[in-house]
């Protein structure tokens, strides 16, 4: 085998990562502008400069092209959760966890506040975006029991994930509106900081 024919497959896969990326960008830009109900799939295919045929290789329907990303593959968190030694405390093993989704959503932050300024928009899209994470949060409750030691019907594991799914999809919001400019990383932080406090009540004003 060349070094050519070594090369081709990662040439492939930045090319549909590439067309992708085009589709979704084209898909938020559009249903911000018009509205979800006046977009169609021929609409954006048109926008990504690629068919309508081409757009189903990527996505089932609209509403996936608008809320599905890489960056919320839950498969990678749930192994990195699993890795990390058993003497890191479960909250903060959870928040290592997720560092790489952090990072790659802070490089993508102008195409994240769209996305979440579109599904604020349309509260039609939350259900799939919410469904997408059903497995991932299973599979969460699963290595947390383990790391605890206790059995998969125990109240603790699922309420450790139920938290920290809402303080990481808390700190996105406050990350993607307002005029903070600060990472991503350091709101996740915040939360999760609030969090293994016991979420106490901020001082009163001065």
């Amino acid at each position: 085998m060349t070094d050519t024919d070594q090369a081709a497959p990662g040439r492939r896969d930045r090319k549909k990562a590439q067309t992708r990326a085009a589709l979704t960008a084209a898909a938020l830009r559009l249903v911000a502008e018009r509205g979800l109900e006046h977009v169609t799939v021929e609409e954006i295919s048109e926008a990504a400069d690629v068919s309508s045929r081409t757009f189903f290789n990527y996505f089932t329907c609209k509403d996936e092209a608008l809320t599905d990303d890489p960056a919320l593959d839950g498969n990678p968190v749930v192994a990195r959760l699993a890795a990390t030694p058993a003497q890191v405390p479960t909250l903060q093993a959870v928040r290592l966890a997720l560092d790489e989704a952090i990072d790659t959503i802070q490089a993508d932050r102008e195409l994240w506040r769209l996305r979440l300024a579109v599904i604020t928009q349309n509260p039609a899209l939350l259900p799939r975006l919410v469904s997408g994470n059903i497995a991932t949060e299973r599979a969460m409750v699963s290595v947390i029991a383990t790391r605890l030691g206790v059995g998969p019907d125990h109240g603790l594991p699922p309420l450790i994930t139920a938290v920290t799914s809402a303080a990481f999809h808390t700190a996105m919001l406050r990350w993607s509106t307002g005029d903070d400019t600060r990472p991503l990383r350091d709101f996740v932080d915040e939360a999760f900081s609030a969090v293994a406090a016991g979420l106490p009540d901020p001082p009163p004003p001065s």
